[in-house]
């Protein structure tokens, strides 16, 4: 079952106009053709794979010399010879009379078959098929109807053989098998590690047009908690956003991939948790040179407070997303969905600060880990009445802010170093002893020859305090 609120429409093309028929959103009860419309094969293109494909279109494949072997039949041949490179009417015509013998038999060629050349013609013939008639995937399961592993399995073993191209259809194909059925025969662990593994590819266009896979298998609920549950499969697509991309196409389709996972509940509590994205993407709005990017970031903003409000909205408020949804909402917007969403945040942003005490605060910055010199750091009022808190959880917040003293950044460092010296200082009897256990006093003494002169000088404060304390 798909969710029920605010389903997706998969908008790929960024120069579309905002207007409603066009909406991020739509409401589905179940897989149905309007799904299978909404990742239909033009959604899953790319320049660096219609050059591929027509290249390979191009080739000659010696069908009657592997008949003549016993690779192929020869009524396969005779079939293939007669919609192998010919006019779409032509094609149109075979499909609209054996459509679905035809599928049988690419199903039956790609099972079968193992020569490279051959299986990367048969994945152009069933391109042909299928451009500009979508629903003719239904064929594949037609041809499947009590034949175990069908039509998924030939597909699936696809993805086996070491060939780029053969990788990329296949796996477009397997994105249009799923979505045009509630139920499903194939493994999804290993059709996610297998993408996770492309995903890590240094090809630029292979990325992205597996991404556009994504875009189209997150359709389905159940699938987003499979990929949640992939090793290293969230974290290897979190990467790809944070590494930014100069094009505007991509980025969207990588943030509406995250925006699709948030749909999930459990996705959404720990999303942020783990991989603080919340910041990536408001940088990414903050940079976007196209108002559907906005949009996305918008919706997956809305999507993290709705499944999850206690998880995600401190973070927002300490990476300061409020006022720049108060600076959006006074943009004139053409959807009036953005427009709503926007006022949904703000309100609830509004709320939760009201609500959080001073130390949820700064509780919530530490777990970001984007320290700033705000009140509670600089306040002895804060520290006397909270710094003991810090040991609360197995001292989970004064671990955080040991870890922290091991990162890049010189003004996350020198804030950490001067908030370890008010806990010394304000903190409760086990204070140094607690440090000392962590191994934040020792490298708090070791920052003091730190390059940074900041980072230095808050270093040499915090361990007077501390030693001040033991005196």
């Amino acid at each position: 079952m798909l969710a029920t609120a605010h389903e997706p429409h998969l908008v790929t093309d960024l120069n579309q106009p905002c207007d409603s028929d066009v909406a991020l959103v739509t409401t589905v009860d179940d897989i149905s053709p309007g799904l299978l419309e909404d990742v239909a094969l033009t959604a899953i293109t790319h320049p660096y794979l219609d050059a591929m494909t027509e290249k390979i279109r191009q080739e000659s494949i010696p069908w009657e010399c592997y008949s003549s072997v016993g690779l192929i039949t020869a009524d396969e041949v005779a079939m293939i010879r007669h919609i192998e490179n010919k006019p779409a009417e032509d094609i149109d015509t075979a499909m609209n009379e054996h459509g679905i013998h035809y599928a049988g038999m690419f199903l039956d060629l790609l099972q079968k078959m193992a020569r490279v050349d051959a299986l990367q013609k048969v994945l152009v013939l069933i391109q042909d098929m299928l451009n500009g008639h979508v629903e003719r995937i239904s064929l594949f399961h037609q041809a499947s109807r009590d034949r175990p592993d069908y039509p998924f399995g030939p597909f699936q073993k696809a993805l086996r053989i070491n060939d780029e191209f053969i990788g990329l259809q296949a796996s477009k194909f397997l994105a249009l098998l799923i979505c045009s059925t509630p139920k499903s025969d194939l493994d999804m662990e290993e059709f996610f590690r297998w993408m996770t593994f492309q995903l890590q590819s240094r090809n630029s266009e292979l990325i992205e047009l597996n991404v556009q896979i994504l875009d189209a298998v997150f359709h389905v609920p159940a699938y987003r908690k499979v990929f949640w549950n992939t090793l290293h499969a969230v974290d290897t697509l979190v990467n790809i956003m944070k590494t930014g991309s100069n094009n505007p196409q991509f980025v969207y389709e990588t943030v509406f991939a995250i925006w699709l996972l948030t749909f999930d509940e459990e996705v959404a509590i720990h999303l942020n948790r783990k991989y603080d994205v919340i910041p990536t993407l408001i940088e990414i709005a903050k940079c976007a040179v196209k108002e559907k990017i906005i949009r996305v970031v918008v919706a997956t903003f809305k999507n993290f407070i709705e499944k999850a409000p206690r998880s995600n909205l401190s973070a927002m408020l300490v990476s300061k997303l409020l006022p720049f949804v108060e600076h959006l909402s006074n943009r004139k917007w053409a959807d009036q969905e953005t427009v709503m969403d926007l006022e949904f945040i703000r309100e609830n942003l509004i709320e939760s600060f009201q609500n959080l005490t001073t130390f949820e605060v700064y509780a919530s910055e530490l777990e970001t880990g984007k320290l700033t010199w705000s009140p509670p750091h600089q306040s002895d009022t804060f520290w006397q009445r909270y710094a003991a808190r810090l040991d609360e959880d197995d001292l989970h917040l004064l671990r955080i802010l040991t870890r922290l003293l091991y990162t890049s950044d010189p003004y996350v460092i020198s804030i950490a170093c001067y908030d370890l010296g008010q806990y010394a200082k304000f903190g409760p009897p086990r204070a140094k002893l607690n440090m000392e256990e962590l191994g934040a006093k020792h490298r708090v003494m070791e920052l003091m020859t730190h390059s940074d002169v900041e980072v230095r000088y808050q270093a040499l404060s915090a361990t007077q305090k501390y030693f001040a304390m033991v005196a």
